[in-house]
């Protein structure tokens, strides 16, 4: 079985919790790193942690992201290796939302995923190979009250995540969507004492990105869900 290896990662939303496991991840198997943001100065310290080098942009701006990818690839390389984890919120009843919120969000969460996805997909298919991955949440599959924004975004970021799946597998690369279904520990957000694990851990959210990454291509996965063992879905 021929297993898929990768050289450059860009991890497009990185902060602290998933995207600095993932980071750390890579990095500790070789891949070069490359992190972008819309405020980097948060992500000095991963960076001089793992090696990666850090890029503001605006995932929802077009001459941002296409920006994002020339700056990578004349300075690391082309990635092969592309994770969207960028989301953005609007919360509250729904009369009183604001639209430019909402657009926001929307933005944000999906249309940011549709512009990374395209500038990725352009310099993985003349090779047959590339790996996209996407991060969802309960949001892509649940539509919460008081939760709209956030749950169209993500409905329609794990549409465009099975699509480009139905598309681009048989051209080599591969696209996965991972439903996050549950909240993500951090070092300012633990589980309570009563409660534990009933929080995911970045970390171990990270090895599953990572199996997936791994598989051989005569059996990939286009999505996969998440959650502590004491979640209820």
């Amino acid at each position: 079985m021929d297993i898929p290896s990768y050289k450059i990662a860009l991890i497009v939303g990185a902060g602290e919790g998933l995207s600095a496991s993932l980071a750390r991840l890579f990095a500790r198997e070789g891949i070069q790193v490359a992190l972008a943001a819309r405020k980097i100065e948060k992500l000095g310290a991963l960076c001089h942690e793992t090696g990666a080098r850090a890029y503001a942009c605006n995932a929802a701006e077009p001459d941002n992201v296409e920006r994002l990818f020339g700056l990578v690839e004349r300075e690391i390389g082309a990635p092969d290796l592309v994770v969207y984890n960028a989301g953005a919120r609007a919360r509250g009843a729904f009369i009183d939302l604001a639209p430019a919120d909402v657009a926001q969000s929307i933005m944000v969460s999906a249309f940011g995923g549709f512009l990374v996805a395209q500038q990725a997909v352009k310099r993985m298919l003349p090779n047959n190979h590339g790996a996209l991955l996407f991060t969802g949440a309960s949001a892509s599959v649940k539509g919460y009250s008081q939760s709209a924004p956030f749950a169209m975004g993500k409905f329609a970021l794990r549409g465009l995540a099975q699509s480009l799946a139905r598309e681009l597998s048989p051209q080599g690369i591969h696209v996965a969507h991972f439903v996050i279904d549950g909240g993500i520990r951090s070092a300012t957000r633990n589980e309570p004492p009563e409660r534990p694990d009933s929080m995911l851990d970045p970390d171990a959210i990270a090895m599953s990105y990572w199996n997936v990454l791994r598989q051989p291509r005569s059996a990939w996965t286009w999505e996969m869900e998440l959650r502590p063992w004491v979640e209820r879905f």
